[in-house]
């Protein structure tokens, strides 16, 4: 054994002959042993003293502290302390094993104070997130990147202690491996750089609802930190966002839409085109009865009768006359509608009810308007009451949803042995008929 210390280096002339093998190991069973009685010692003492001062006051961060395990982390400085100052005590250990157990005990409060540090800063982000006004601006990006610099500064320093040499060493050797920490931390840095871009143009904030079909998120922020952005989507998955992505892709933010107070509807009804046609003077005369359509029938037939007295025109001449649709009646009932709904902003919002362009689908009839509740059930609601009510009074106009035949439609047609309709021109003898 004696043999074995010496190639080791732990023990060395004169000392290693007054001195047996296993008094090197007692005495290092007594420094390890008052070690430990110290360190429980403080941890007791340390732990309690945090506790009851938490337990006394009425500010939180005190207990945030606590929680992340700070004091507890500190309590292991005691024993590396007692340790490295402990060896003094014995003159009869060799220079190289107390010099070595030293190194390490100088390198194990650096890491300790590094996981303490570490615990502080979890609790800064606890505090600093518990102020609603500060919850939408998270800081862990920042905190992170604090971190990592702690890490590689406590590394560099316990890979000094240990190899006994001085840091400088390692901090220029640094320089001849730039490109390989770039390689190694280029996702961290391009996610810092793209932190500090989407805090410094408030692009995104915890609680924000975002879109971002190419990743497959939809749903509500609920973390954003150095690396990643943690999406809950609706079906209460989670989808995890690179966070430089975010300044490199599109993203749809929805907190513009929350924030104004409404949410817009744009859908259309298709209608066929086979069923537009002028209206009669007995439909003029039930619409106009109506509390919706009285105001817009009595304006209409004083423009129309105005516009069909002008000079030129021929009242023989149907082609020559203006005369009301069941089509623009149809969107002057919708716009009347909207215009009484409470739940559809009336001002400040874009409200209007257009003809789009006409195609092998019908004319679609679209309503472009925001409802006054952004919530999305609250919304859902009022748009399917809206379009409820608009497509079961299609037919009231004459009218009809434009619709792809289905299989039940071509048995129906095969029973009856009638030909399919094949569009507008085979009914022409129908609209001449009906006046049009």
């Amino acid at each position: 054994m004696d043999e074995f210390l010496r190639d080791l280096g732990l023990r060395g002339g004169e000392v290693a002959a007054a001195e047996p093998w296993w008094a090197i190991f007692v005495d290092l069973a007594l420094v390890a042993l008052a070690a430990t009685i110290v360190y429980f010692v403080v941890r007791w003492a340390l732990i309690r003293a945090a506790h009851g001062f938490a337990a006394t006051t009425s500010t939180h961060w005190d207990d945030e502290l606590v929680r992340s395990g700070v004091f507890s982390r500190v309590a292991w400085i005691a024993p590396a302390f007692v340790v490295h100052y402990g060896m003094g005590f014995f003159p009869t250990l060799a220079e190289g094993l107390v010099d070595g157990v030293r190194r390490v005990s100088v390198a194990v409060m650096l890491l300790v104070g590094t996981l303490a540090i570490s615990s502080f800063l979890r609790a800064a982000e606890a505090i600093y997130d518990s102020h609603p006004e500060y919850r939408e601006r998270p800081i862990k990006g920042y905190l992170q990147v604090f971190a990592i610099v702690v890490h590689l500064v406590a590394a560099l320093l316990i890979l000094a202690v240990l190899m006994n040499r001085s840091p400088w060493i390692f901090v220029s050797g640094i320089g001849a491996m730039t490109a390989v920490l770039l390689l190694i931390f280029r996702d961290t840095i391009l996610s810092f750089v793209a932190s500090i871009q989407l805090a410094g143009n408030d692009m995104i904030r915890v609680g924000d609802w975002i879109e971002m079909p190419g990743l497959g998120a939809d749903g509500d922020v609920i973390e954003v930190a150095l690396h990643t952005v943690k999406v809950q989507n609706w079906d209460k998955t989670i989808t995890t966002i690179p966070t430089h992505r975010l300044i490199s892709d599109s993203f749809k933010n929805w907190r513009g839409m929350a924030a104004s107070g409404g949410r817009r509807i744009k859908r259309s009804v298709a209608i066929d085109l086979q069923t537009v046609r002028f209206l009669t003077d007995e439909e003029i005369e039930r619409f106009g009865r109506w509390s919706l359509l009285r105001d817009y029938v009595a304006r209409k037939r004083e423009e129309l009768l105005d516009a069909n007295r002008a000079p030129g025109v021929d009242p023989s001449v149907t082609a020559d006359l203006r005369r009301l649709t069941n089509l623009g009646t149809f969107r002057a009932w919708i716009l009347a509608t909207l215009r009484r709904n409470p739940a559809i902003h009336q001002e400040g919002y874009t409200l209007l009810v257009r003809q789009l362009e006409a195609s092998g689908q019908g004319v679609p009839i679209e309503v472009y308007c925001f409802t006054t509740d952004t919530a999305w059930v609250a919304y859902e609601d009022i748009q399917s009451d809206l379009f409820d009510r608009i497509l079961a009074m299609v037919p009231e106009f004459g009218l009809r949803v434009f619709q792809q035949p289905s299989g039940n439609d071509l048995r129906t047609l095969a029973r009856a042995g009638a030909p399919p309709d094949t569009g507008p021109s085979s009914s022409a003898s129908e609209r001449e008929g009906t006046g049009e």
